[in-house]
């Protein structure tokens, strides 16, 4: 079915309902927060009653996230619908993304599946799934337009903030002409952008910085992978009284290193396992590599998460690039 008869079949099930629950993945970013945000508000702004969340435990928003209006809908899981008529995901590229959120999303009666991720297989009775997005936000914009009624400021500011974020602040592949223009569409709207962004990027204690110094200190390279590669622990970020989602951005600077094509930070989680982010400049195609261990996302930017060792772990990724054959030009 095509992806525009998938947007009126969304909007038509939202248009009926009185009631929806919303979820996003795992540690969410701006982009899952967004678009979860954004569309729970328009919701609202067409008398819906929505209730919204994403399975972290503890239940913690990000720092950012006070910044984006509509927060007041967010529960944490113990509070969500446990058999929801009418369910939405937003950025969740597999089930396991979902985590404690997972059993209401399979019990919903109408589970609406809004996405961009290339390994997404199309979850949901009404899957929205287009990886040449270029964010989660852009495709809920669409499915907002196609809901109808007005467009207000509580809409278009958190679909700003993850349009922002998931293209790099304009600069990854995925942004073009169409990117722009939506950008441009949603700055009409009166909030304060720049204020915005700076919660986005540069609101980091002293902790944070000292982290920094700790991911830099450990940074290797392997010439023959193709792969340069650090990583944090957990005592690292109890020292730092830091969670592992707070240093989701260190990527964006490990992977300036010319050095190698492929970039990635291995931190260990809360159950001891680590979460691999992994970048590359454009010579790998990252989510193949991703998908060895049960991850995904785009061809540049991806992750899995790792039961084995540390040492393991990187012995593994190192083994995927080697089997993963670059994209033919």
């Amino acid at each position: 079915m095509k992806t525009t008869d998938q947007f009126a079949r969304a909007a038509e099930a939202l248009s009926e309902a009185t009631t929806i629950a919303l979820a996003c993945h795992v540690n969410p970013d701006a982009d899952a927060l967004g678009s979860m945000l954004g569309l729970s508000n328009h919701l609202r702004g067409l008398a819906k009653q929505t209730v919204c969340s994403f399975p972290n435990d503890p239940f913690e928003p990000p720092r950012w996230a006070s910044m984006l209006p509509g927060t007041d809908a967010l529960v944490p899981p113990s509070e969500f619908p446990k058999d929801p008529a009418v369910m939405v995901t937003c950025d969740v590229a597999s089930l396991d993304r979902l985590a404690s959120l997972g059993a209401p999303a399979v019990r919903a009666t109408t589970l609406i599946w809004i996405d961009h991720h290339a390994t997404n297989e199309g979850l949901g009775t009404i899957p929205i799934i287009d990886p040449s997005a270029s964010s989660t936000c852009e495709l809920v914009y669409r499915l907002v337009k196609v809901l109808g009624g007005e467009i207000r400021v509580e809409t278009a500011m958190p679909l700003y903030a993850g349009l922002v974020t998931d293209t790099g602040r304009f600069q990854y592949e995925s942004v073009g002409p169409d990117t722009l223009r939506l950008a441009a569409e949603l700055r009409e709207f009166p909030f304060d952008h720049a204020r915005l962004v700076q919660a986005l990027y540069e609101d980091h204690g002293i902790a944070y910085l000292k982290l920094l110094g700790v991911v830099l200190e450990r940074v290797r390279v392997d010439a023959e992978a193709d792969l340069v590669w650090t990583y944090l622990t957990r005592a690292d970020l109890d020292a730092a009284d830091l969670e592992p989602g707070d240093a989701d951005d260190l990527i964006d600077l490990v992977r300036t290193a010319r050095e190698a094509d492929v970039a990635t930070i291995i931190r260990q989680q809360r159950d001891g396992r680590f979460k691999v982010s992994l970048r590359s400049r454009g010579g790998h195609d990252v989510a193949a590599a991703a998908a060895r261990f049960g991850g995904g996302g785009h061809r540049l930017a991806a992750g899995f998460t790792s039961s084995k060792g540390l040492v393991a772990t990187v012995e593994s990724l190192k083994e995927a690039l080697g089997a993963e054959l670059p994209p033919t030009p």
